[in-house]
């Protein structure tokens, strides 16, 4: 026999031993347990008996009741996030589903790879979802390996504890997969997303926000050591009311959008032919490694009674943009297809932004923020040149916008930055006289003119009252020579008066036409007063758009050169370069 057929014998009787495990003579038969793996299924597009996307978009979701606590920006707070997901995996009972746009196959990725392999093992239920282009692959070696483990699966318990005769499994999946047919690589699944028990309400955790898999977000570098240059994110972590009815259990309601967003048409369900278990064996030292990090284990040690306090009550509305994957023409038709999803994240606050309210204060965080204004123009809702932030603000005196988003210092995509820097901010600010000098190339004309930066009109946008633009990062970087580490802003939230958002989308043109995102609004005033405090922070750590300390950062990298430097001189022709293409709708 040759080496590969011993290799094809060797892999077919491994899986023959896996599927001899009996459940031991104590387990019991629950049509319960069963129905609900039944409904945990991957389904292929032939099996699929209905449109759930649209399913999904149709009904208007309902205002779930649940307790939150935020998992701030700081580095602890990085480090914590990490943790909490390796402890929520670790503590699970029952079933644990993941989806992330970013799943990075390093230290911090491994360890839930191992985390993940040990909780099949002794009888938890795990499906996990990555993007196709954001987790880009070949061979998605590592959740292969994670799919190994199921070959020594436990046996899931039921509701009450006892162990039942299903065997717990790893269904992982692509994502809008580039090798199947009907996926299509423009529609990503943006996600950040774990779900615990999601269907037993006393023991269920959610968590979301801007924080992908990969040790860029948790506060480590590849060396183990602190990372002062990490992103700066944040993420909920909600629990339904212990004696929520699953109707009004925000966790079963996640689990349910996850059963629809798994199972789309054009998702590629990974398999193994061939024995994965040293790649399994590499999660679960790495699963140890971590463990052993001085920094992780100090804040791994603390979780139990991390995860005790700091909650408080509200009420929950859950949203996402599932229209994004199946609408057609999505520039021209945006307004209508974001009607036709009742619970579109940027629909619902067009809605109570324009609305008939009383609301007086908008605060938002996005590292890539974009004006929704020029989509909104189909069903004639608004004409072209209409400034929609400034329609707003003029209906009340005291409305007030703040916004925080990244500096060319602090950005890592210096096409979206340019879109900021000469779309968003001049719309809103300017004049169009202003705006057209602002877009000149000779930055003589404007940002090295004295002339320019002296008057009135300037000093009226950059100190104007009621319309207030920040941008992480101070002159003091470290980059820049300084003393002061600011990292990169990559959270996404909202607070409008006394309401809240928090989830995936950055509110760019990606977001709001192509990407599936996710997220959940709240009612609850300690959840704002949180909100409230880490805006605050991250304000201490900008600087206003167009003041002194901002065009001295400007200055700085142009000295420097290279292509932070580079690409800040060169803002005005990237910006039109984009705009003219149309590819400014890709960013």
């Amino acid at each position: 026999m040759t080496k590969k057929g011993c290799l094809v014998l060797v892999a077919l009787m491994l899986q023959a031993c896996s599927a001899q495990i009996t459940a031991p003579d104590y387990a019991i038969e629950d049509s319960w347990t069963s129905q609900q793996l039944e409904d945990r299924r991957w389904r292929a597009a032939d099996e699929l008996e209905k449109d759930y996307l649209k399913l999904a978009s149709e009904s208007e979701l309902p205002s779930q009741p649940a307790t939150v606590k935020v998992v701030g920006s700081t580095t602890e707070e990085a480090i914590q996030s990490l943790a909490i997901k390796i402890h929520l995996i670790e503590q699970a009972q029952h079933s644990v589903d993941l989806a992330y746009y970013i799943f990075t196959p390093d230290l911090s990725g491994d360890a839930i790879l191992g985390a993940l392999c040990e909780a099949v093992k002794r009888g938890v239920d795990v499906r996990i979802m990555v993007d196709s282009l954001g987790s880009l692959s070949m061979e998605h070696g590592d959740l292969k390996g994670l799919i190994e483990c199921a070959k020594s699966a436990g046996f899931v318990k039921a509701r009450n504890g006892e162990v039942t005769t299903n065997r717990a499994r790893v269904q992982a999946v692509v994502f809008n997969a580039l090798t199947q047919f009907g996926s299509d690589a423009n529609r990503r699944s943006h996600d950040k997303l774990l779900i615990a028990d999601g269907a037993y309400p006393d023991k269920a955790w959610v968590m979301t926000g801007g924080r992908n898999v990969s040790l860029h977000y948790y506060g480590l570098d590849h060396h183990g050591e602190l990372d002062p240059n990490a992103f700066k994110d944040l993420e909920v972590l909600i629990r339904p009311l212990a004696d929520a009815h699953i109707k009004n259990s925000p966790a079963q309601l996640s689990e349910y959008y996850y059963s629809v967003l798994f199972s789309k048409p054009g998702n590629k369900r990974l398999s193994i032919t061939f024995p994965y278990s040293a790649r399994m064996q590499q999660s679960l030292d790495s699963l140890a490694e971590l463990k052993g990090n001085v920094e992780f284990a100090a804040a791994y040690q603390t979780i139990d009674q991390y995860l005790q306090e700091g909650f408080s009550p509200v009420d929950t509305r859950f949203a996402h943009e599932l229209d994004n994957l199946s609408s057609t023409d999505l520039v021209s038709n945006y307004s209508s297809n974001k009607k036709a999803n009742a619970n579109s994240i940027s629909g619902i606050l067009a809605r109570a932004a324009y609305g008939d309210n009383d609301l007086t204060t908008i605060r938002v965080v996005s590292p890539y923020l974009f004006l929704q204004s020029d989509l909104l123009k189909d069903e004639g809702v608004l004409e072209k040149d209409v400034n929609t932030a400034l329609e707003w603000l003029n209906k009340d005196p005291e409305r007030k916008i703040e916004i925080i988003t990244n500096s060319v210092l602090s950005s890592d995509n210096f096409f979206t930055q340019a879109v900021i820097d000469m779309h968003t901010v001049p719309s809103i600010l300017m004049s169009e006289e202003m705006r057209q000098t602002w877009l000149e190339s000779d930055l003589d004309l404007h940002e090295n003119n004295p002339d320019f930066i002296a008057s009135a009109e300037w000093q009226a946008l950059v100190n104007h009252p009621r319309i207030f633009f920040y941008q992480l990062g101070k002159p003091d970087a470290v980059s820049l020579g300084g003393d002061t580490y600011y990292g990169k802003l990559h959270a996404k939230f909202i607070v409008v008066d006394e309401s809240a958002f928090v989830g995936t989308t950055n509110l760019d043109f990606r977001s709001l036409l192509y990407n599936n995102e996710v997220g959940f609004f709240f009612q609850g005033e300690e959840l704002v007063e949180r909100l409230n405090q880490e805006f605050e922070l991250l304000k201490s750590q900008s600087s206003r758009w167009g003041s002194s300390e901002w065009l001295e950062i400007r200055q700085k990298l142009r000295d420097q050169g290279g292509m932070k430097g580079t690409t800040t001189k060169g803002q005005r022709g990237i910006y039109k370069t984009l705009d003219k293409t149309g590819l400014k709708y890709q960013f």
